[in-house]
């Protein structure tokens, strides 16, 4: 038996770097996913594609590690980066976006998450499990907002 747990995540935030830097790092899947923690390793499948391995986390007896795969596209022109979840790759399903705008002397940053993650666990902990997965994951991408406004020079 498996939970699943669903992901609905959304930030926006502003920061002093110019949007074309912004932008540039954000579309560079590789180098956006370095800001992310504990990333055991990103697999570049081609085409866009991307696998991302999450570091183990639980216990030696009950442990589970995140495995999953997206499609991004980038478009310089709406200022905007896409993912959309490769299925049969892991045991969850990530999608999402960032939208750039340039505000002349600041760039706003909006980022949404939506996914399913399936936790090999019996449905009696659904319970415990749904809102440890769904802190997790929250505070992950929270980090990795801290790392990103860090890395563009501060928030506004």
């Amino acid at each position: 038996m498996a939970i699943t747990v669903k992901i609905d995540l959304g930030y926006e935030f502003e920061v002093k770097a110019k949007a074309a830097e912004v932008f540039e790092l954000l579309s560079d899947v590789p180098t956006s996913v370095g800001h992310f923690p504990k990333v055991e390793q990103l697999v570049d499948m081609g085409d866009g594609v991307y696998r991302w391995e999450m570091e183990k986390v639980g216990t030696a007896q009950v442990n589970i590690q995140t495995v999953y795969a997206s499609k991004y596209v980038s478009d310089k022109a709406k200022g905007t980066v896409k993912w959309t979840p490769v299925k049969g790759v892991g045991n969850a399903q990530v999608g999402g976006s960032w939208k750039i705008v340039d505000n002349k002397k600041s760039t706003a940053i909006t980022l949404a998450i939506q996914g399913e993650v399936e936790v090999p666990l019996p449905g009696l902990m659904k319970m415990v499990v749904v809102p440890v997965v769904q802190g997790e994951f929250e505070k992950l991408v929270e980090k990795y907002i801290d790392n990103l406004i860090k890395r563009f020079g501060g928030e506004v």
